[in-house]
């Protein structure tokens, strides 16, 4: 420790050595935030899938539903039955 640019290079080395553990630090935080974040939006959308699977078996077919004033409509448009009969 006697000669000076030794003793600046420890200083530096030691800096850098900070500065590096502060960056690995703070990746580590993202990783855990990231990680958390997943969980979290994972979890409501299981419990979005339990709500949904819970309309689905309350109507008896995925598709249909019975509307009240237009009777039993078709989430992908269903068959016109008129021209059905036609043919």
């Amino acid at each position: 420790m006697s000669d000076p640019s030794t003793y600046w290079l420890n200083v530096t080395n030691i800096a850098l050595g900070v500065v590096v553990l502060i960056c690995c630090l703070a990746v580590a935080i993202g990783v855990v935030q990231e990680l958390a974040a997943k969980r979290k939006k994972h979890a409501a959308l299981s419990k979005l899938d339990t709500e949904v699977a819970d309309l689905v078996t309350a109507f008896h077919d995925g598709h249909a539903f019975n509307l009240p004033g237009l009777g039993v409509t078709m989430a992908d448009g269903g068959e016109d039955l008129r021209k059905k009969e036609e043919r």
